[in-house]
């Protein structure tokens, strides 16, 4: 097949999954065309079969900005013509699904040929966040009823797109998966394992220090973590709340055990690293990052609500307490971090289950499906 992705270009988890989901598609001899507006963060090339295709949106002067959801829908219908692409498979409703619906008309009025068909992947805050916006939600609604199939990475999703936007239409669930040959327990880089100091755990928290993440938890459960057993925190991203966190950890005294590390490509060299992910999200989709961690032989303690328990069990690869409760967060990790057994017992349970229900050959596989099922109907 010839495939089209769109997604954002960024760390995010969305990005993620689509880029590896296009490496893996290669791999398996069809040919991948990425269309965004900048090279995907996970995306090395050259890459045999994989093409990257860049969408610059004019500037004028009667633009408040640049209309970049008219420059996507563009260069879509320009790579399906050139490249004659099957499908599109786009990542986060709006705007992306409203931009390969156009390329879709756009395609199919010039005539001749199969159809182009779109398949939507829905990750989260296209859904919780964006597309409940008043604003937005006839137009989200209307994109997902548009595609030509769509997906959703967790039960939870699902049921939230098809409570709040009365959609009814049929959403498969394709969780997200994890490339266990690339994150393994044995896998930390010499610079990873050197952040430690003698004696001390390494904790750490993965996002996009968005609000969402309440990074201030993230912090305030540390601290009393690290008030107990010798500790330091590890924050990967980069995001608005990032000058919150420093300022939490300047303020609460333990600005020295707190290493801020951006925006890493390579996770997974720093990952196996540590002892412990904080994931106190509001709310999680899926949960990637925890997903990555556990694939490492990383325990979770992070929040029961949203897709994450469809990831962490709790009591097994992790504990889950409720959205704001440091101290049942806090109390949970210092029980795994001073119980070296039942933290073994954890991370092998943790291990195990991202092998046998999260492995990218069997996920991957079910998304080929998707595409030969739409392509056929």
């Amino acid at each position: 097949m010839k495939i089209g992705i769109t997604c954002y270009p960024t760390f995010g988890g969305s990005g993620v999954v689509a880029t590896e989901l296009g490496i893996a598609l290669a791999e398996l001899g069809d040919e991948v065309h990425f269309i965004s507006y900048a090279l995907p963060s996970r995306l090395d090339l050259p890459r045999e079969r994989v093409h990257f295709h860049e969408v610059v949106a004019p500037s004028y002067p009667l633009f408040v900005s640049p209309p970049y959801t008219l420059a996507l829908a563009t260069k879509m219908a320009e790579v399906a013509a050139h490249a004659h692409l099957d499908l599109l498979h786009v990542h986060y409703a709006l705007p992306h699904a409203i931009s390969a619906i156009l390329a879709r008309e756009m395609s199919n009025g010039i005539g001749g040929g199969a159809k182009l068909k779109v398949v939507t992947t829905l990750h989260g805050t296209d859904i919780t966040i964006v597309g409940q916006d008043r604003s937005y939600l006839p137009i989200t609604r209307w994109g997902i009823e548009q595609s030509d199939a769509v997906t959703a990475v967790s039960s939870y999703l699902r049921d939230v797109t098809v409570r709040e936007f009365g959609v009814r239409r049929r959403i498969e669930v394709v969780p997200n998966f994890v490339d266990t040959r690339q994150y393994r327990p044995d896998g930390a880089s010499p610079f990873a394992r050197a952040l430690a100091r003698d004696g001390e755990v390494l904790i750490v928290h993965v996002s996009n220090f968005r609000p969402v993440k309440r990074i201030g938890d993230v912090l305030a459960v540390f601290d009393r973590i690290r008030r107990q057993i010798p500790a330091r925190l590890l924050l990967i991203g980069d995001g608005p709340d990032r000058s919150l966190a420093e300022r939490l950890a300047s303020e609460g005294g333990f600005e020295d055990r707190t290493i801020f590390l951006g925006n890493v490509a390579a996770v997974e060299t720093i990952l196996p690293a540590t002892r412990l992910l904080l994931l106190p999200s509001d709310a999680e989709s899926f949960g990637l990052v925890a997903l990555e961690a556990m694939a490492c032989g990383v325990p979770v303690v992070g929040s029961a609500a949203g897709g994450l328990p469809e990831v962490v069990e709790d009591g097994k690869h992790g504990f889950l307490r409720h959205v704001g409760d440091v101290d049942g967060m806090a109390d949970a990790g210092l029980g795994l971090l001073r119980d070296a057994e039942l933290w073994k017992r954890f991370s092998a349970e943790c291990r195990r289950r991202a092998e046998r229900d999260f492995p990218t050959e069997t996920l991957v596989a079910r998304y080929r499906a998707i595409y030969e099922a739409t392509l056929s109907g």
